[in-house]
């Protein structure tokens, strides 16, 4: 059964901004000789790291609400910089917009079973990309889109 990740996207002001930022490190990991995945670190693997490796996605909230999602490729277990085990959540580089989802702040990640999930942006129709994030919000709310 696939489940998927929720993680705050901390320091986040916009999806364009998370690609910038995701862009910067990728280029910045590589110009270091680094891996060429796009990774994204976490303090703990997750137990049930079989069933969101089922096709699961990360979920991001960005600005109280869930925004946009990435397929998870793989874990990896890395060192800190501490020397603390760390989980590197290998990423696929595309970012999807999804429907607004109002969530509270949470720490670290949680599980999302794949009923709660937002849909895709593009599975609902362009014309909502062009209406302002709070607006597209109270439309949804209302049953409106």
């Amino acid at each position: 059964m696939t489940v998927h990740l929720l993680k705050m996207a901390v320091g986040i002001d916009s999806v364009d901004h998370l690609q910038q930022v995701q862009k910067a490190r990728l280029a910045s990991a590589r110009q270091d000789g680094g891996t060429a995945d796009l990774r994204h670190f976490t303090r703990n693997m997750p137990k049930r790291a079989d069933d969101v490796l089922d096709g699961g996605s990360i979920y991001w909230v960005i600005k109280g609400y869930v925004r946009a999602r990435q397929l998870i490729l793989g874990f990896d277990r890395v060192a800190g910089r501490e020397g603390r085990r760390r989980c590197a959540i290998i990423l696929d580089p595309t970012l999807l917009k999804t429907a607004l989802l109002p969530q509270r702040p949470l720490q670290g990640w949680r599980y999302l079973d794949s009923a709660a999930v937002p849909p895709d942006l593009a599975a609902e129709g362009a014309d909502a990309l062009e209406l302002p994030p709070k607006m597209a919000a109270e439309l949804r709310d209302l049953g409106l889109i």
